[in-house]
């Protein structure tokens, strides 16, 4: 029986997968009736010249990401990753409701969430407010200017150690936060593609970089939608740090918190105890979901 070999999945070439060992890329086809592989794996693959291997084996995940597919089922974006950096800006106008979808995905997936202001070179008094509900749940938020290179060394400090990834709807700047931390970006991409024959990289494929001072960042093109199609009502509930401590308070287990009878999530933010517009933002998001 061929080696095996544990590699590190680093980003997807078309039909082809790139995998880094020892600091070579090889691009390895899959064993049949493997589940699908993602970037950030850990897999054991046997090696073929030149530079060539197969996938024979994922390793455990300690976490993954995954996003809507087609037929209800979902498509997995990332494994392993240990925390989501989520970017927005003032302009386009900062969606509150997307960073919460994002934090109630964190929450469940037991992944720590990072938030990331950039473009502070810009007026954002009408949304600081707002920010401060998140620093008093103990969210860590960044504030950077990538094009004033401001915030850049902390949030550097910050990637290091740990499987990065950055979200975020478009325009806000995750492009140009990538290049500031990876300067040689364009000339990685263009090894990974020279090194496995392929041409051309895919852009529409997730990339893992390694950050010169230390750490790894999955670079995602486009809004990386992580979908809430695997969470269900009460674990969308759970996403809200605020109301933990209060489910148990509910008067009945199935509660739904909106019209319910006792329900203590909705009486917390009536009265002030949490954020009504935290509140509303949760049900709005429990609308687009099916009754379980």
């Amino acid at each position: 029986m061929a080696e095996l070999h544990e590699g590190l999945v680093i980003s997807h070439l078309g039909q082809g997968i790139a995998v880094e060992l020892s600091g070579v890329i090889y691009l390895c086809q899959t064993r049949r009736k493997l589940e699908t592989v993602t970037v950030g794996d850990r897999v054991m693959i046997t090696l073929s010249p030149p530079n060539q291997g197969r996938i024979e084996q994922i390793l455990p995940r300690r976490s993954l990401l995954q996003r809507p597919s087609r037929n209800n089922k979902t498509r997995p974006v990332a494994a392993n990753i240990d925390k989501i950096y989520i970017v927005f800006a003032v302009e386009p106008t900062c969606d509150f409701l997307l960073i919460d979808q994002y934090l109630a995905i964190c929450e469940n997936k037991n992944i720590d969430a990072v938030l990331v202001l950039n473009k502070v070179d810009l007026e954002r008094e009408h949304i600081e407010k707002e920010l401060q509900l998140y620093e008093a749940l103990s969210y860590p938020l960044h504030r950077v200017s990538a094009v004033q290179n401001q915030g850049i060394d902390e949030l550097k400090m910050a990637l290091n150690n740990h499987i990065n990834i950055f979200t975020g709807q478009s325009g806000v700047g995750k492009s140009s936060l990538t290049n500031a931390l990876i300067p040689d970006k364009q000339l990685k991409t263009n090894t990974v593609s020279e090194t496995t024959k392929h041409g051309r990289h895919t852009t529409t494929a997730a990339t893992l970089y390694h950050l010169p001072e230390g750490g790894d960042l999955i670079d995602t093109p486009g809004v990386a939608i992580f979908g809430l199609a695997d969470l269900n009502e009460k674990q969308l509930a759970w996403g809200y740090r605020e109301f933990q401590p209060l489910l148990e308070q509910c008067k009945f287990s199935d509660c739904r918190h909106d019209l319910d009878k006792g329900c203590a999530v909705r009486l917390a933010a009536e009265t002030g105890d949490i954020s009504m517009q935290r509140y509303k933002r949760f049900l709005k998001l429990r609308a687009k979901m099916p009754t379980l």
